[in-house]
């Protein structure tokens, strides 16, 4: 794919802060005093998520989100400025506040999050985002559906046209509803997207179905192109209308929190994607990418840069060939 001067990624999504806590047990309500191992102060959001490890593999991204004028706000900005991502589109609003998330991470890696309701997670609103800012780029990456219910289909749909109206690639990644939300609720949506990675939990509930063939073929008959079924330590399911294989996982990675590894996954993916690699490859080294991330505290703490990728990509090659 051809680079543009001004950007290769338009992210869209959520950009907030998280506190991680690791380990923690199923005591932890029973004790005065828990003694965590960690405590980790560590950049969340799966646009913030996104757009760090895609900066970092060596491209540029522009990232459209909304969070408040305030101390946790500007930790965000001064990350991005280190990491290298444009904020020009961000919007600081003095009315809302920003998000904060709780991560309690299990010694398996899984995890669950406490966040705040009147957090800027929830308060993100279609108003918040400039569409005019939908160009100068290859890939429009609209982080999550679900993840901020404010973003709904009133968002998606004009978002979505912008974007193929500029000649844009549209990446989208998802979480469970958050209010309930069903697939009616975006099906209209769906159609605009080229690439989709929701996980096999998220697609099952999303579509009613269990199979993970049966989930990808209601996806693609309400017309996504290609959809990619994250399946944990199994890897990935990529299937479209011509073609469907399993993209094994990195076998060999030390999971300690998967936070984050979602976003992990699709920012290898976007990256594949910017440099012209064949599906498959753009799905192991979104993989590769994933396994790094869990192997560290934090969704942005495992991926440092692009050799470390490229390293762990060899050894994948290598393992699985």
């Amino acid at each position: 794919m051809s680079k543009n001067n001004d950007c290769d990624v338009v992210i869209v999504g959520a950009a907030h802060m998280d506190l991680q806590v690791y380990p923690i047990g199923k005591d932890l309500l029973d004790v005065a005093s828990y003694p965590a191992k960690k405590m980790v102060w560590s950049v969340g959001g799966d646009a913030l998520n996104e757009a760090t490890i895609i900066t970092r593999l060596g491209h540029k991204v522009k990232l459209i989100s909304c969070f408040g004028d305030d101390m946790i706000g500007s930790m965000i900005m001064e990350h991005c400025k280190k990491n290298n991502i444009d904020t020009a589109h961000i919007k600081q609003d003095k009315e809302k506040v920003t998000g904060i998330n709780i991560g309690l991470i299990c010694e398996d890696g899984e995890r669950t999050f406490i966040n705040n309701r009147s957090g800027s997670i929830w308060t993100f609103s279609p108003e918040d985002v400039d569409l005019d800012a939908v160009n100068g780029a290859g890939i429009l990456s609209f982080a999550s559906i679900f993840n901020n219910p404010q973003l709904d289909q009133s968002l998606m749909l004009p978002l979505f046209k912008k974007a193929k109206e500029q000649n844009m690639m549209i990446c989208v990644d998802m979480v469970g509803p958050k209010r309930g939300e069903t697939l009616e609720d975006i099906k209209e949506s769906l159609a605009y997207i080229d690439y989709f990675f929701p996980n096999y939990e998220e697609a099952s509930r999303l579509t009613g179905k269990e199979d993970v063939e049966e989930i990808a073929d209601v996806l693609i008959g309400l017309g996504v192109k290609n959809v990619l079924i994250k399946i944990g330590k199994k890897g990935c399911l990529v299937k479209n209308a011509k073609e469907s294989f399993i993209v094994p996982g990195y076998p060999k990675s030390a999971c300690i929190d998967t936070t984050g590894a979602g976003d992990n996954f699709a920012s290898g993916f976007i990256c594949g994607l910017l440099e012209g690699k064949s599906l498959r490859e753009c799905a192991e080294l979104a993989n590769c990418t994933a396994s790094i991330a869990v192997e560290a505290v934090g969704a942005t703490d495992g991926v440092k840069d692009r050799e470390q990728v490229e390293t762990r990509y060899r050894d994948y090659l290598t393992l699985t060939k």
